[in-house]
């Protein structure tokens, strides 16, 4: 597909990385010519320096035959003109990045007039994924399916685990919840486990369970951490005032350490009942001083990965029960898993993965294209969500028939709501969505292609 990019910051750079993965042909519209240089020398890209709002320079980047604009530039303005223009020179779909909370309601009301395909809000899905974090802050990632009725969520195996050197049949009788680990991240390895897996100490499993059933599997493999009362968040951005919103409608309290004064201001009116401190959230006497170590929860989100790392090595130092570091650069979490840098987020992948799966929702829906598409280990295993059409093999069968290819695995069926952990004798049928758990290579677009030929 012909796909051109306005913007080549954070997002705009994970969009064209991943676009161009997945064998798209894409181009990139930036007013620096330095920065689109660089990208040159990184990707396989058409880059064309210009501003991305100009009906000639769109023309120039081929927008009039192509069949996407993203439109991810830091003005929200110019990226709801830039789908404007799109529409206009003749683009098929087009997405705008839409930060500012005061757009959110009307963009949306506003999305037919302004030729808007698609709305994404980093920081507010950022701020979601924080949140369901902190509502059970044993699991080191959460990934909902099914109308958020099924998750995959993210475990360390650490000594005196109950699943160290348990067999995957095992696991119903140590945990007495029905759940399936559907990848495993061991070292440098990542593994889809088939029946013979043998869970070892350190492992990091991504288990897939009914949503009703995560507190049971905490409580099963005694992992619990203390519930979040209290929490300190660093830095002032949008995703803090997000995150705020929620955890005050919640109950929690909440302290916002902000080292810039007119920011501080603004956010102690629209947040009248969190605590906002005006002072430099890296400074460990600043930190002290508010009581860091007292905290049920630290969620560092300043702009600047060093000092996010820095302060959730600090904050993990003193004991504090749960971390959770914003990361711009995805390549530090694994270099700091083992300072405690566990549990991350990261606005721009999860808005480059909800763009890709829009992208390829449109190449194809014979049998169901993906209807949710999650990373679990970044980049190397996808999960997706599909539903069964008519035109889906295989329905009927048990799954013990079905010719899977090889590293894929079904998670999870949901019937009319009910959700089931999958045996052998269990079937998929018209109607369905099932969880297909695979390695991202494959790229998977359709149910159909994970059955063998």
């Amino acid at each position: 597909m012909k796909v051109v990019i306005v913007g080549d910051g954070k997002v705009g750079f994970a969009l064209a990385e991943q676009l161009t993965m997945e064998e798209h042909d894409v181009s990139v519209i930036d007013k620096n010519q330095a920065v689109l240089d660089r990208l040159s020398e990184t990707l396989d890209v058409l880059t064309i320096c210009g501003n991305g709002a100009s009906m000639r320079v769109q023309k120039e980047a081929g927008v009039p035959g192509s069949d996407i604009l993203i439109a991810a530039t830091s003005s929200d303005e110019l990226n709801m003109l830039c789908c404007i223009v799109a529409r206009r020179l003749g683009c098929k779909h087009t997405i705008a990045r839409v930060r500012d909370p005061d757009y959110r309601e009307q963009v949306y009301m506003m999305r037919d007039e302004l030729g808007l395909s698609m709305m994404i809000n980093p920081e507010l899905s950022a701020a979601r994924e924080t949140f369901r974090l902190l509502q059970i802050p044993s699991f080191l990632k959460r990934s909902a399916f099914a109308k958020g009725r099924a998750e995959i969520v993210e475990i360390e195996v650490r000594a005196g685990n109950p699943l160290i050197g348990k067999k995957l049949p095992e696991l119903s009788r140590v945990l007495h919840v029905r759940v399936l680990i559907c990848a495993v991240e061991r070292g440098q390895e990542v593994i889809i486990p088939n029946g013979l897996f043998r869970i070892e100490e350190g492992d990091k499993l991504y288990v897939t369970a009914p949503t009703q059933h995560l507190v049971s599997l905490v409580k099963a493999l005694g992992i619990e951490k203390r519930k979040v009362r209290d929490i300190m968040l660093i830095g002032g951005s949008r995703i803090a005032y997000y995150l705020t919103q929620m955890l005050l409608e919640s109950g929690i309290r909440v302290k916002v350490l902000e080292k810039n004064m007119d920011r501080c201001r603004e956010l102690a009116e629209l947040l009248p009942k969190a605590t906002i401190i005006c002072g430099d959230g890296t400074d460990h006497q600043t930190l002290k001083e508010h009581g860091i170590a007292n905290m049920d929860a630290v969620v560092t989100l300043t702009d600047i990965d060093e000092e996010n790392l820095l302060v959730s090595m600090y904050a993990n130092h003193l004991g504090v029960p749960t971390t959770i570091t914003k990361l711009n650069r995805t390549e530090y979490r694994q270099i700091f898993r083992d300072k405690g840098i566990d549990c991350t987020i990261s606005p721009k992948l999860m808005c480059a993965t909800s763009i890709v799966h829009y992208v390829r929702g449109m190449q194809n829906s014979s049998a169901g294209s993906a209807i949710a598409m999650h990373h679990l280990v970044q980049p190397h295993v996808e999960a997706l969500e599909f539903r069964v059409t008519k035109s889906a093999r295989h329905t009927g069968e048990t799954l013990a028939q079905i010719p899977l290819k090889s590293e894929v695995l079904i998670a999870c069926i949901s019937r009319q709501g009910k959700i089931t952990i999958p045996q052998g004798s269990d079937t998929i049928e018209v109607g369905d969505s099932v969880v297909v758990v695979t390695l991202a290579e494959r790229k998977i677009l359709d149910l159909n292609e994970i059955f063998m030929d």
